[in-house]
């Protein structure tokens, strides 16, 4: 069963930018990775799914219910955090909390509570003098306090230090074995990894690629690190027509799209020693997509 549909969504917003066409579809209970640079359309198409903007073609569905028409109704059993948190500045951490509490009718402040020791947070502090770190916090609380079926979440970790984001890896691995649903939008390429087993990658407004993680490491341009005899015998293998990456000794690093036949017949010139296939990250496949683009 799909829990969340986007079909054919496009809002333009003139001279190329918004999104066009989109169209793809998460299963309940799977975590999906939602990836781009600023600027591609990920959070104008986060917009649609949370009924904050009308498409100008196509819709977006979450449990079957439009999400334009039924914002408020789906809203109910949705976890959302955004990629800029804003706050009531004057509330603590605490106020802030219970006041989505009585506003979402919450019956119980366990799971808030317990959140809030998971991460570590002093919420009596007053908003206003919380770092980024500690606001990014109060954003997961309140995403997930009142155990919704559904989570959208933009760049969720931002600011938080490395021991936060293994916390944070470790709750959504916990909510995917529940069964929800996770669309998790992210520039940190290990947590995406680690918790998602499809991903999309969005290019100007357009899905460049979707497909399982696996699928799309095995699809896009490989590495390939070839040990020869001595220094001089890698010399001479780098100097023989292939896209050489680096030299390191007797260890020759080689890029191959679709020509692994030419590797093995100039291997068979070589006396190689041995061959390894280093894991490429989901980082070094989005930039294949995006030409090494730094503002990713």
């Amino acid at each position: 069963m799909n829990a969340l549909e986007v079909l054919g969504l496009t809002k333009d917003y003139g001279k190329n930018r918004g999104v066009f066409d989109l169209c793809f579809s998460i299963k309940q209970g799977e975590a999906f990775g939602f990836l781009g640079p600023n600027g591609a359309g990920k959070t104008t198409t986060i917009r649609h799914l949370l009924g904050f903007l009308k498409p100008d073609k196509g819709v977006c569905k979450i449990y079957g219910l439009d999400c334009w028409q039924n914002s408020a109704k789906i809203q109910k059993n949705l976890g959302y955090i955004p990629g800029e948190m804003a706050f009531f500045d004057d509330m603590s951490g605490e106020e802030f909390l219970r006041f989505l509490i009585k506003y979402k009718g919450i019956k119980t402040d366990k799971l808030m509570l317990d959140l809030t020791e998971r991460f570590e947070l002093d919420f009596r502090a007053k908003l206003k003098k919380m770092s980024k770190g500690m606001k990014q916090k109060v954003g997961i609380i309140a995403a997930f306090m009142h155990d919704p079926e559904v989570l959208i979440l933009d760049e969720p970790t931002s600011g938080l230090d490395p021991l936060m984001q293994n916390r944070f890896i470790d709750l959504i691995l916990e909510e995917k074995k529940k069964g929800k649903t996770i669309l998790m939008s992210s520039h940190m390429f290990e947590e995406v990894e680690r918790t998602c087993h499809r991903v999309s990658i969005i290019k100007n407004g357009r899905l460049a690629a979707i497909d399982s993680v696996d699928v799309l490491k095995q699809s896009l341009v490989k590495k390939y690190v070839i040990q020869l005899d001595s220094i001089e015998s890698a010399v001479e293998f780098s100097k023989d027509g292939l896209d050489v990456l680096e030299i390191n000794g007797n260890n020759v690093t080689v890029s191959i799209k679709q020509n692994i036949k030419e590797l093995i017949a100039l291997m068979n010139k070589y006396p190689v020693i041995n061959i390894s296939a280093p894991n490429q990250s989901l980082e070094e496949i989005f930039l294949q997509y995006y030409g090494e683009q730094k503002n990713v």
